[in-house]
């Protein structure tokens, strides 16, 4: 993207978001200048993180060094530049959820000049092979929170709602709710029910090198080729030891690394063993989480190198009704997807 054209895109968002300066609605000349400091050292590396909890290990490491123009505060958000390794990096936090998390990468990715996204975290699993603490770097991510509820008394073979117009499809699948009835009267469980059927749908996506107000859909989002394929070291590094034990409270087995085929997020937080379960046999998911698609998505529409570190915290919906696995876990898992971040930036260098 050209500079004229990476400023207007980048006026256009901070007009939607409400931070602008005078009546023009230009960033200001102050904030400006900063801008193009930073960015006559670039290009960087993209580090986005959901939120402090999971920030604090990786700023804490010695790793991280911080650049002499340590950050950049603009629209409510802190630019921490700094190294990890011989690599420029630019560290942020987006905050819960897909749409801070989409606001936060477009915010990257059109102030700064930013080479690739490498997006970290924890996340719920959904994947009975692997266990709390594992790190995984799954190959594509979707978003599994845009839904057509279909009308009760329709069912697969009904075309949805605005389907024939191109809004909606039936090509991805559905949930059919009935099928997780728990009521039971004078023996028999009833096989119908009044939600009916939730189907899944791609995200409408306007990439930057295509037709401006021409959609395509996208449902499954891939991680960069070459991220992907340099990720395969990390599955067999002998030189990391991931964490294993919090206090006294030990997992069965030390932590892996592991690459797997898809993520998925949503403004969900998953902690029920039905929907976990149906995630896993539907879509082979294994990282459950808040904000991972929303950070590809923004990468796929801006043709920005993209990959995602997610370490697990918790079997979604716990092995069992009594286990709360995320409260005692998730400062290990926290700190097992920075060190394999770290090991990631090393290897990419």
């Amino acid at each position: 993207m050209d500079s004229h054209m990476r400023l207007t895109l980048l006026g256009c968002l901070v007009l939607v978001l409400g931070f602008v300066s005078g009546t023009c609605g230009l960033i200001s000349h102050n904030v400006m200048k900063k801008i193009n400091v930073i960015n006559k050292e670039g290009p960087y590396l993209g580090i986005v993180v959901p939120n402090s909890f999971e920030m604090s290990p990786l700023l804490e490491s010695p790793s991280f060094v911080v650049d002499q123009n340590p950050y950049l505060d603009f629209s409510g958000r802190r630019f921490r530049m700094g190294f990890l390794g011989k690599e420029k990096v630019i560290v942020v936090m987006t905050g819960l959820g897909m749409l801070n998390a989409g606001i936060t990468t477009q915010l990257l990715l059109s102030l700064f000049k930013v080479k690739g996204i490498v997006h970290f975290g924890i996340a719920g699993n959904a994947n009975p092979e692997l266990q709390i603490g594992d790190v995984t770097i799954p190959q594509s991510w979707a978003h599994t929170g845009l839904w057509n509820w279909q009308r009760y008394g329709d069912g697969p073979e009904d075309e949805l709602a605005l389907e024939a117009s191109g809004d909606y499809t039936r090509k991805v699948g559905y949930i059919k709710i009935s099928d997780y009835n728990n009521d039971i009267k004078n023996g028999k469980s009833s096989s119908n029910n009044t939600l009916n059927n939730i189907w899944y749908q791609p995200e409408e996506t306007f990439p930057v090198n295509g037709t401006p107000e021409v959609r395509q859909h996208v449902f499954w989002v891939p991680v960069d080729n070459h991220y992907f394929s340099l990720a395969k070291r990390l599955e067999a590094s002998l030189g990391m030891q991931l964490g294993r034990c919090v206090n006294s409270t030990c997992l069965p087995r030390t932590p892996i690394v592991t690459r797997v085929a898809r993520g998925i997020s949503a403004y969900v937080f998953v902690d029920n063993r039905s929907y976990r379960e149906f995630l896993f046999s539907k879509f082979n998911a294994t990282a459950i989480d808040m904000e991972s698609a929303a950070v590809a998505l923004v990468s796929h529409q801006q043709k920005k190198p993209f990959i995602a570190i997610r370490a697990l915290s918790d079997l979604a919906g716990g092995g069992s009704s009594v286990s709360n696995e995320a409260a005692i876990f998730a400062s290990l898992a926290a700190q097992n997807a920075v060190d394999v971040l770290v090991q990631f930036i090393t290897l990419l260098s």
